[in-house]
């Protein structure tokens, strides 16, 4: 065999240390074995270290307006929350509350909407608040029996998503969406948990958290310290995959077709969608009830998707409220067309302004991997031959056709802090 040149990436040297360790591996070992025995060697101390805009802390006291800035500005879908009243000398288990999340945000407002209009709460939210519950229908929340919690709402129809688009504007100047601290809310369970990864823990838990547990992203802290050492996102594990392209124990998996892996996961019955005549508030709703961060829209045919809304892209509702004040309601499409109007405006690079990246179930994970990273999406959408939208695949589904959970490998820890669903699959 050749020698391989010396490693392009911080990210290629991992895949070198991958390489070596599988080449030493057990041979009676199956290839998922391996590779499981290989990232189990490896501790997440040795990830390459986040973008300095990455690792973005959100203060306890900020607002939620201030706190959509933040997230929006980064381009980030979540930071840690800081507690500002712990002492300078605290370790990072008093120091960080939890982790803010675009998703959290808006079902949060959503919720507090719902308990202001049932006269519930004091929170003395204005009318505009108030009235958004009245349109989407009355969010209750309830435990499957795997132990995930789901929303539901008493309305489904089109009707009940859809607002005007002066709604937005009123909503994000009122006095609630200014002064409510993030710190306030941090208790709720729509925050996710603060959970860290230690930099002694190995490359196996880190996928195993990214994948089969729906961690978005995982902060590295060392033991008995007071900071955040990095972050490690499911964008940087697939661009790590990226950079492994050529290496033999990538190519020995990264060959195989997306069918022979199982991909997509979920039958073309059960792809959440929407069609582009759907009011947008619909989107995130499905985005919420469902589970998922993105969803296609699809023609007025149904069959062919024209546009992907991500959880993240509520961001621009609540930072460019005005782009839609024309709107007496605001349909899937109108808020593509709107979004995109603004984003070439403000001369700012995103995936919306792009066509939906496809591909199909007879192309491999390595293919599907360099279109992810390429694009800096995190979803992709499988047709088939007439361009017909069929499924989807994520980045959490390729992170669990890496590796699988040993039996027994986290205990009962996960018990009652985060629930597996019941459809996952590794």
């Amino acid at each position: 065999m050749e020698q391989m040149d010396s490693p392009r990436s911080p990210e290629a040297e991992i895949g070198h240390r991958v390489e070596d360790l599988w080449e030493v591996a057990e041979p009676q070992l199956s290839p998922s074995e391996k590779l499981n025995s290989c990232f189990e060697d490896i501790p997440v101390a040795s990830f390459p270290p986040a973008h300095p805009s990455e690792v973005i802390e959100i203060p306890s006291d900020a607002s939620l307006a201030e706190t959509v800035e933040i997230l929006s500005k980064n381009k980030i879908l979540s930071a840690p929350i800081r507690n500002v009243e712990a002492p300078e000398d605290a370790s990072w288990m008093d120091k960080y509350i939890g982790i803010v999340e675009f998703a959290g945000i808006a079902m949060w407002l959503l919720s507090q909407s719902d308990a202001a209009a049932n006269g519930t709460t004091g929170s003395g939210l204005g009318s505009p608040v108030s009235n958004l519950v009245s349109r989407l229908g009355s969010f209750t929340f309830r435990r499957t029996s795997s132990g995930r919690v789901e929303t539901t709402t008493d309305s489904e129809s089109d009707e009940a998503a859809s607002v005007g688009g002066n709604f937005f504007e009123t909503l994000t100047s009122s006095e609630f969406y200014k002064n409510t601290k993030v710190g306030d809310i941090s208790g709720s369970f729509r925050w996710a948990p603060f959970l860290a990864l230690q930099t002694s823990d190995t490359f196996l838990t880190m996928l195993l958290l990214l994948s089969k547990y729906r961690m978005k992203s995982l902060p590295v802290v060392e033991v008995g310290g007071d900071k955040i050492e990095n972050i490690i996102t499911q964008s940087s594990v697939v661009h790590m995959l990226a950079e492994c392209v050529g290496l033999p124990w990538f190519e020995s998996w990264g060959t195989k077709k997306l069918s022979e892996l199982g991909l997509p996961i979920m039958k073309p019955s059960k792809l959440v969608k929407v069609n582009e005549d759907q009011p947008v508030l619909k989107a995130f709703q499905l985005m919420r009830e469902k589970g998922v961060g993105g969803l296609p829209v699809m023609d007025t045919s149904g069959a062919k998707a024209i546009g992907n809304i991500s959880i993240r892209d509520v961001q621009y509702l609540l930072t460019a409220p005005k782009i839609y004040k024309e709107h007496r309601s605001i349909t899937t499409k109108d808020f593509l067309t709107a979004v995109r109007h603004h984003l070439q405006e403000q001369h700012e690079a995103s995936p919306l302004l792009h066509d939906v990246i496809t591909c199909k179930k007879d192309d491999t994970i390595k293919d599907i991997i360099l279109k992810l990273d390429s694009e800096k999406i995190h979803r992709i959408y499988v047709v088939d031959d007439k361009g017909n939208t069929e499924g989807v695949i994520t980045l959490r589904d390729i992170i669990s056709k890496l590796v699988h959970e040993p039996r027994h490998y986290f205990g009962d820890f996960f018990d009652g802090v985060v629930p597996l669903p019941a459809n996952s699959t590794v």
